[in-house]
């Protein structure tokens, strides 16, 4: 978490505030490459701002329940990035919720997690965490990237990496259930397996001051404020970034890789600042409910809009990736089983994110 001063800082009140500005400015207008490049500088500002405001009301709220507000908060961003991008761009964003939420798993379960081990290792030696917390949201992050990703592309009810009707409204549901027992038991049943077992009492931020409740309500008012300009400059940037992606001859597969990175900056350097700090529980609650919401969260929401608007939605993944998310998936069992961690773990999970990027790009 972050060392809070008497009173939210000045930079993290006129961020949503320009950016809001900025949208009204913008809304409508036909973008030149300043503009965009200003909306683009705008929208990371915001992002920003609506992560560090949803520190704030976690620090108030302690653990577990604070980086479960992270990984909402960032989720309810990506949500609105794809949804504003599947208004804006009819059928042919239809693989971009598959395309983001794999992108967002394979940046948190290799990059995010990646770097943390190692930047704690080089630090710390050996880093310590209670499997017992992460094998469980791992196990529901297996099943869930199994059931939405994977299946749809072996399924034979419907052609192509597609489900039926009725199989999106179940793995939809299932989804949602799923991710709902999983806070259930984080917060209530089994809270005690996602609290760090032994901290460094020389990391500071953990004796920060929590902020006073009407400081909390101040920070949640404005993180409702920024997640509306999120909002807002993804759907005016949309056309640029999709017509960028084509003009680079770039898969569209990049779009979503974009989205992710777009979301998941801001609260990877959280997560690395714990493990910094030797509170790599921290950062792998951070990491993996991030990627649990990800996909509890986003995949009904897509399914409803599918629905509702009568668009296809490509789901399953292809054969290169459904190889990678089972690489990432057996690697992340090997190294959260132990409760220890080194250097060469968090090593392991950098190759793998670079590999993925890599190919992103070059498929």
């Amino acid at each position: 978490m972050i060392r809070l001063p008497g009173a939210l800082p000045a930079w993290s009140l006129l961020l949503p505030a320009v950016a809001i500005g900025i949208l009204q400015m913008a809304s409508g207008s036909d973008l030149g490459p300043l503009a965009v490049a200003g909306v683009a500088l705008t929208l990371f500002g915001a992002v920003i701002a609506a992560v560090h405001h949803a520190e704030v009301v976690a620090l108030r709220v302690g653990e577990p329940f604070g980086t479960l507000v992270l990984a909402v908060a960032v989720t309810v961003i990506e949500v609105a990035l794809i949804v504003s991008l599947m208004l804006v761009g009819g059928e042919e964003t239809a693989a971009l919720p598959r395309d983001t939420v794999f992108a967002a798993i394979m940046i948190v379960c290799n990059g995010a997690i990646g770097l943390c081990i190692l930047v704690g290792g080089l630090r710390y030696h050996i880093l310590g965490f209670r499997a017992e917390g992460s094998n469980s949201a791992l196990a529901v992050l297996a099943t869930l990237a199994i059931l939405t990703l994977v299946l749809p592309a072996y399924t034979t009810t419907t052609s192509g990496p597609t489900f039926s009707t009725a199989q999106m409204v179940f793995a939809g549901i299932a989804s949602l259930v799923l991710y709902a027992v999983f806070v259930f038991v984080q917060t209530v049943r089994h809270r005690d397996y996602f609290l760090p077992a032994d901290v460094a009492d020389h990391d500071v931020d953990l004796h920060a001051v929590p902020p006073s409740t009407g400081a909390a309500w101040a920070a949640f008012i404005v993180l409702m404020v920024a997640l509306v300009a999120v909002v807002g400059l993804a759907k005016t940037l949309a056309p640029t970034l999709e017509s960028a992606v084509r003009t680079a001859g770039a898969p569209q597969a990049v779009v979503g890789v974009v989205i992710a990175l777009i979301v998941l900056l801001p609260e990877t350097w959280a997560a690395v600042r714990a493990a910094a700090g030797n509170r790599l529980q921290t950062s792998l609650n951070l990491a993996l409910g991030s990627a649990l919401a990800s996909i509890g969260l986003t995949i009904p929401v897509v399914v409803v809009l599918s629905l509702a608007l009568d668009r296809p939605l490509l789901l399953g993944l292809p054969p290169k990736e459904i190889a990678l998310l089972a690489l990432t998936l057996l690697v992340a069992t090997l190294t959260l089983s132990a409760g220890r961690t080194t250097v060469l773990q968090g090593a392991v999970h950098l190759v793998l994110f670079c590999t993925f990027l890599f190919l992103a790009a070059v498929p």
